[in-house]
Protein backbone atom coordinates (compact mmCIF):
# COMPACT_ATOMS: atom_id res chain seq x y z
CA UNK A 1 0.00 0.00 0.00
CA UNK A 2 1.40 3.21 -1.03
CA UNK A 3 1.53 6.06 1.26
CA UNK A 4 -1.50 8.04 0.09
CA UNK A 5 -3.28 4.35 0.70
CA UNK A 6 -1.54 4.67 4.30
CA UNK A 7 -2.85 7.70 4.77
CA UNK A 8 -6.51 7.51 4.27
CA UNK A 9 -6.41 4.30 5.74
CA UNK A 10 -4.96 6.11 9.28
CA UNK A 11 -7.79 8.87 8.45
CA UNK A 12 -10.87 6.63 7.86
CA UNK A 13 -9.55 4.89 11.82
CA UNK A 14 -9.58 8.07 13.47
CA UNK A 15 -12.43 9.39 11.92
CA UNK A 16 -14.34 5.79 13.01
CA UNK A 17 -12.70 6.14 16.16
CA UNK A 18 -13.71 9.41 16.90
CA UNK A 19 -17.30 8.36 16.00
CA UNK A 20 -17.23 5.75 18.33
CA UNK A 21 -16.59 8.23 21.58
CA UNK A 22 -19.15 10.56 20.73
CA UNK A 23 -21.80 7.61 20.35
CA UNK A 24 -20.88 6.24 24.01
CA UNK A 25 -20.97 9.30 25.29
CA UNK A 26 -24.10 10.03 24.21
CA UNK A 27 -25.51 6.43 24.98
CA UNK A 28 -24.09 6.83 28.12
CA UNK A 29 -26.26 10.14 28.52
CA UNK A 30 -29.25 8.58 27.44
CA UNK A 31 -28.83 5.59 29.65
CA UNK A 32 -28.47 8.09 32.93
CA UNK A 33 -31.48 10.54 31.79
CA UNK A 34 -33.62 7.00 31.09
CA UNK A 35 -32.91 5.37 34.24
CA UNK A 36 -33.61 8.28 36.44
CA UNK A 37 -36.72 8.99 35.09
CA UNK A 38 -38.00 5.85 35.17
CA UNK A 39 -37.10 5.49 38.77
CA UNK A 40 -39.13 8.27 39.23
CA UNK A 41 -41.95 7.94 37.31
CA UNK A 42 -42.70 4.24 38.91
CA UNK A 43 -42.68 5.68 41.92
CA UNK A 44 -45.30 8.98 41.04
CA UNK A 45 -47.90 6.70 39.64
CA UNK A 46 -47.92 4.20 42.50
CA UNK A 47 -48.64 7.34 44.62
CA UNK A 48 -50.89 8.83 42.25
CA UNK A 49 -52.45 5.42 41.53
CA UNK A 50 -51.70 6.08 37.56
CA UNK A 51 -51.51 3.15 35.65
CA UNK A 52 -50.76 4.84 32.60
CA UNK A 53 -47.54 6.59 34.23
CA UNK A 54 -46.41 3.18 35.74
CA UNK A 55 -47.08 1.71 32.19
CA UNK A 56 -44.48 4.49 30.65
CA UNK A 57 -42.20 3.58 33.55
CA UNK A 58 -42.35 0.03 32.28
CA UNK A 59 -41.97 1.03 28.34
CA UNK A 60 -38.64 3.31 29.78
CA UNK A 61 -37.09 -0.27 31.57
CA UNK A 62 -37.22 -1.72 28.16
CA UNK A 63 -36.18 1.22 27.06
CA UNK A 64 -33.24 1.38 28.97
CA UNK A 65 -32.49 -2.59 28.12
CA UNK A 66 -32.55 -1.44 24.54
CA UNK A 67 -30.07 1.37 25.65
CA UNK A 68 -27.44 -0.87 26.86
CA UNK A 69 -28.32 -3.51 24.37
CA UNK A 70 -27.00 -0.77 22.14
CA UNK A 71 -24.09 0.11 23.95
CA UNK A 72 -22.68 -3.35 23.98
CA UNK A 73 -23.14 -3.50 20.82
CA UNK A 74 -21.54 -0.65 20.02
CA UNK A 75 -18.21 -1.72 22.14
CA UNK A 76 -17.82 -5.29 20.05
CA UNK A 77 -17.94 -2.95 17.40
CA UNK A 78 -14.52 -1.86 18.02
CA UNK A 79 -12.85 -5.35 18.74
CA UNK A 80 -10.23 -5.80 16.13
CA UNK A 81 -10.78 -8.35 12.93
CA UNK A 82 -9.68 -11.72 14.28
CA UNK A 83 -8.83 -15.16 11.72
CA UNK A 84 -12.39 -16.19 11.84
CA UNK A 85 -13.98 -12.80 11.75
CA UNK A 86 -11.92 -10.86 9.04
CA UNK A 87 -14.57 -7.86 9.41
CA UNK A 88 -14.72 -8.01 13.01
CA UNK A 89 -17.82 -7.05 14.38
CA UNK A 90 -19.26 -4.14 13.34
CA UNK A 91 -22.39 -5.64 12.47
CA UNK A 92 -23.64 -6.43 15.88
CA UNK A 93 -24.72 -3.05 16.11
CA UNK A 94 -26.67 -4.29 12.85
CA UNK A 95 -28.10 -7.19 14.98
CA UNK A 96 -28.90 -4.71 17.90
CA UNK A 97 -30.71 -2.54 15.44
CA UNK A 98 -32.97 -5.09 14.22
CA UNK A 99 -33.69 -6.80 18.28
CA UNK A 100 -34.62 -2.85 19.37
CA UNK A 101 -36.57 -2.59 16.25
CA UNK A 102 -38.46 -5.72 16.72
CA UNK A 103 -38.78 -4.77 20.66
CA UNK A 104 -40.57 -1.82 19.80
CA UNK A 105 -43.26 -3.84 17.82
CA UNK A 106 -44.08 -6.05 20.51
CA UNK A 107 -44.04 -2.96 23.01
CA UNK A 108 -47.00 -1.29 20.75
CA UNK A 109 -48.38 -4.60 20.35
CA UNK A 110 -49.12 -4.41 23.77
CA UNK A 111 -50.12 -0.88 24.53
CA UNK A 112 -52.62 -1.76 21.82
CA UNK A 113 -54.04 -4.37 24.23
CA UNK A 114 -54.14 -2.78 27.28
CA UNK A 115 -55.78 0.43 25.58
CA UNK A 116 -58.04 -1.96 24.32
CA UNK A 117 -58.23 -2.81 28.62
CA UNK A 118 -58.31 0.93 29.41
CA UNK A 119 -61.54 1.50 26.87
CA UNK A 120 -63.26 -0.95 28.75
CA UNK A 121 -62.25 -0.52 32.16
CA UNK A 122 -61.17 3.68 32.08
CA UNK A 123 -58.95 3.80 35.82
CA UNK A 124 -59.41 6.83 37.74
CA UNK A 125 -56.22 8.64 38.62
CA UNK A 126 -54.57 11.76 40.17
CA UNK A 127 -54.28 13.85 37.16
CA UNK A 128 -52.44 17.05 38.92
CA UNK A 129 -49.33 14.67 40.24
CA UNK A 130 -49.73 12.50 36.85
CA UNK A 131 -49.01 15.85 34.64
CA UNK A 132 -46.11 16.91 36.81
CA UNK A 133 -44.45 13.60 36.24
CA UNK A 134 -45.10 13.16 32.84
CA UNK A 135 -43.83 16.58 32.34
CA UNK A 136 -40.26 15.96 34.08
CA UNK A 137 -40.16 12.78 31.83
CA UNK A 138 -40.47 14.71 28.48
CA UNK A 139 -37.97 17.13 29.67
CA UNK A 140 -35.45 14.20 30.54
CA UNK A 141 -36.64 12.03 27.17
CA UNK A 142 -36.30 15.24 25.16
CA UNK A 143 -32.93 16.48 26.67
CA UNK A 144 -31.97 12.47 25.88
CA UNK A 145 -33.29 12.66 22.23
CA UNK A 146 -31.48 15.79 21.16
CA UNK A 147 -28.19 13.84 22.61
CA UNK A 148 -28.99 10.23 20.36
CA UNK A 149 -30.08 12.43 17.56
CA UNK A 150 -26.83 13.88 16.29
CA UNK A 151 -25.31 10.52 16.03
CA UNK A 152 -28.38 8.86 14.15
CA UNK A 153 -27.01 9.89 10.68
CA UNK A 154 -24.06 8.07 11.22
CA UNK A 155 -25.11 4.43 13.02
CA UNK A 156 -27.75 2.54 12.69
CA UNK A 157 -27.60 1.08 16.20
CA UNK A 158 -28.44 4.52 17.94
CA UNK A 159 -31.06 5.72 15.38
CA UNK A 160 -32.89 2.59 17.07
CA UNK A 161 -32.05 3.98 20.62
CA UNK A 162 -33.23 7.06 19.48
CA UNK A 163 -36.10 5.77 17.80
CA UNK A 164 -37.00 4.12 22.01
CA UNK A 165 -36.53 7.26 23.22
CA UNK A 166 -38.71 9.04 20.81
CA UNK A 167 -41.17 6.50 21.98
CA UNK A 168 -40.85 7.61 25.14
CA UNK A 169 -41.27 10.89 24.88
CA UNK A 170 -44.13 10.63 22.55
CA UNK A 171 -45.54 8.89 25.45
CA UNK A 172 -44.62 11.38 28.17
CA UNK A 173 -46.58 13.97 25.54
CA UNK A 174 -49.64 11.60 25.59
CA UNK A 175 -49.80 11.09 29.57
CA UNK A 176 -49.82 15.50 29.61
CA UNK A 177 -52.48 15.56 27.11
CA UNK A 178 -54.47 12.70 28.51
CA UNK A 179 -54.11 14.08 31.80
CA UNK A 180 -54.71 17.67 31.10
CA UNK A 181 -58.28 16.73 29.97
CA UNK A 182 -58.80 14.14 32.46
CA UNK A 183 -58.61 17.63 35.18
CA UNK A 184 -60.46 19.51 33.23
CA UNK A 185 -63.44 16.94 31.33
CA UNK A 186 -63.27 13.99 33.76
CA UNK A 187 -62.83 11.84 30.51
CA UNK A 188 -61.12 9.01 31.19
CA UNK A 189 -61.33 7.41 27.68
CA UNK A 190 -58.68 9.75 26.35
CA UNK A 191 -55.90 7.80 27.51
CA UNK A 192 -56.39 4.87 25.30
CA UNK A 193 -57.49 7.11 22.64
CA UNK A 194 -53.54 8.79 22.78
CA UNK A 195 -52.13 5.45 23.64
CA UNK A 196 -53.37 4.17 20.03
CA UNK A 197 -52.05 7.19 18.20
CA UNK A 198 -48.55 7.04 19.73
CA UNK A 199 -48.16 3.22 18.78
CA UNK A 200 -48.69 3.88 14.91
CA UNK A 201 -45.97 6.56 15.29
CA UNK A 202 -43.86 4.17 17.12
CA UNK A 203 -44.49 1.54 14.83
CA UNK A 204 -43.66 3.25 11.62
CA UNK A 205 -40.07 3.67 12.73
CA UNK A 206 -39.79 0.40 13.67
CA UNK A 207 -40.76 -0.69 10.59
CA UNK A 208 -38.58 1.45 8.64
CA UNK A 209 -35.31 0.37 10.97
CA UNK A 210 -36.05 -3.44 10.71
CA UNK A 211 -36.26 -3.11 6.78
CA UNK A 212 -33.20 -1.24 6.84
CA UNK A 213 -31.36 -3.99 9.54
CA UNK A 214 -32.39 -6.66 7.57
CA UNK A 215 -31.40 -5.40 3.81
CA UNK A 216 -28.09 -4.74 5.26
CA UNK A 217 -27.73 -8.11 7.08
CA UNK A 218 -28.99 -9.61 3.29
CA UNK A 219 -26.18 -7.46 1.44
CA UNK A 220 -28.44 -5.87 -0.17
CA UNK A 221 -27.56 -2.86 -1.86
CA UNK A 222 -27.36 0.50 0.38
CA UNK A 223 -30.42 2.66 -0.53
CA UNK A 224 -28.26 5.83 -0.81
CA UNK A 225 -26.21 3.85 -4.04
CA UNK A 226 -27.77 3.33 -7.57
CA UNK A 227 -26.23 0.24 -8.71
CA UNK A 228 -26.53 1.67 -12.36
CA UNK A 229 -24.93 4.78 -11.76
CA UNK A 230 -21.91 2.95 -10.01
CA UNK A 231 -21.20 0.70 -13.59
CA UNK A 232 -21.51 3.74 -15.61
CA UNK A 233 -19.18 5.66 -13.67
CA UNK A 234 -16.32 2.91 -13.75
CA UNK A 235 -17.30 1.85 -17.30
CA UNK A 236 -16.90 5.96 -17.61
CA UNK A 237 -12.93 5.41 -16.70
CA UNK A 238 -10.19 5.33 -19.64
CA UNK A 239 -8.66 1.86 -19.88
CA UNK A 240 -12.16 0.45 -18.53
CA UNK A 241 -13.81 -1.91 -21.68
CA UNK A 242 -16.39 -4.08 -19.14
CA UNK A 243 -17.21 -5.04 -16.24
CA UNK A 244 -19.52 -8.21 -14.80
CA UNK A 245 -19.47 -9.75 -11.07
CA UNK A 246 -21.00 -5.97 -9.67
CA UNK A 247 -21.84 -6.39 -6.25
CA UNK A 248 -22.59 -3.63 -3.73
CA UNK A 249 -23.07 -3.99 0.39
CA UNK A 250 -22.92 -2.78 3.30
CA UNK A 251 -20.75 -4.17 6.33
CA UNK A 252 -22.14 -1.70 9.28
CA UNK A 253 -23.26 2.01 9.36
CA UNK A 254 -21.58 4.17 6.55
CA UNK A 255 -19.28 1.11 5.89
CA UNK A 256 -19.99 0.01 2.23
CA UNK A 257 -18.10 -2.18 0.35
CA UNK A 258 -18.13 -3.43 -3.56
CA UNK A 259 -16.48 -6.22 -5.50
CA UNK A 260 -16.34 -6.35 -9.43
CA UNK A 261 -14.61 -7.95 -12.31
CA UNK A 262 -13.04 -5.34 -14.26
CA UNK A 263 -12.16 -6.57 -17.99
CA UNK A 264 -9.07 -3.79 -19.06
CA UNK A 265 -6.97 -4.73 -22.67
CA UNK A 266 -4.18 -6.96 -22.78
CA UNK A 267 -1.61 -4.60 -20.79
CA UNK A 268 1.33 -5.09 -18.40
CA UNK A 269 0.28 -5.92 -14.51
CA UNK A 270 2.06 -2.46 -13.32
CA UNK A 271 -0.13 -0.85 -16.51
CA UNK A 272 -3.34 -0.88 -13.79
CA UNK A 273 -2.39 1.10 -11.11
CA UNK A 274 -3.50 4.04 -12.90
CA UNK A 275 -6.96 2.31 -13.61
CA UNK A 276 -7.14 1.33 -9.99
CA UNK A 277 -6.41 4.39 -8.58
CA UNK A 278 -9.00 5.96 -10.61
CA UNK A 279 -11.74 3.27 -9.62
CA UNK A 280 -11.04 3.78 -5.88
CA UNK A 281 -11.43 7.63 -6.23
CA UNK A 282 -14.56 7.46 -8.17
CA UNK A 283 -15.88 5.18 -5.33
CA UNK A 284 -14.79 6.78 -2.49
CA UNK A 285 -15.78 10.37 -3.91
CA UNK A 286 -18.75 9.98 -6.03
CA UNK A 287 -20.56 7.11 -3.38
CA UNK A 288 -18.34 7.06 -0.51
CA UNK A 289 -17.23 3.56 -0.89
CA UNK A 290 -14.20 3.23 1.02
CA UNK A 291 -13.75 -0.97 0.59
CA UNK A 292 -13.09 -2.49 -2.91
CA UNK A 293 -12.15 -5.46 -4.29
CA UNK A 294 -11.28 -5.70 -8.13
CA UNK A 295 -10.53 -8.31 -9.88
CA UNK A 296 -9.17 -6.99 -13.14
CA UNK A 297 -9.54 -9.53 -16.20
CA UNK A 298 -7.33 -8.91 -19.80
CA UNK A 299 -8.17 -9.72 -23.31
CA UNK A 300 -5.99 -12.04 -25.76
CA UNK A 301 -3.80 -13.02 -22.63
CA UNK A 302 -2.45 -16.45 -24.31
CA UNK A 303 -3.69 -17.61 -27.14
CA UNK A 304 -7.33 -15.75 -26.49
CA UNK A 305 -7.89 -16.73 -23.42
CA UNK A 306 -8.68 -14.52 -20.09
CA UNK A 307 -5.99 -13.66 -17.69
CA UNK A 308 -6.97 -12.00 -14.69
CA UNK A 309 -5.53 -10.85 -11.51
CA UNK A 310 -6.92 -9.46 -7.89
CA UNK A 311 -6.40 -5.93 -6.68
CA UNK A 312 -7.63 -4.99 -3.45
CA UNK A 313 -8.11 -1.75 -1.33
Amino acid sequence: MNKEGRGKKINQNHNHHDSYKKSRRALWWAIGLTASIMVVEFGGGWWANSLALMSDAGHMLTDLMALLLSLFALQLTMRPPSATKTFGLYRMEILAALINGTALILISSYIFYEAYQRWQNPPVVESSLMLFIALLGLLANGLAGLILMRQTHRNLNLRGAYLHILGDALSSVGVILAGVIIHFTGWYTIDPLISIAICLVILRGAFLLVKDAVNILLEAVPKDINLSNVQEALLAIPGVKSLHHLHVWTISSGRHALSAHILVGDMQTRSTDQILKEINQTLQERFQIAHSTIQFECEDCQEGLTCHFDREN
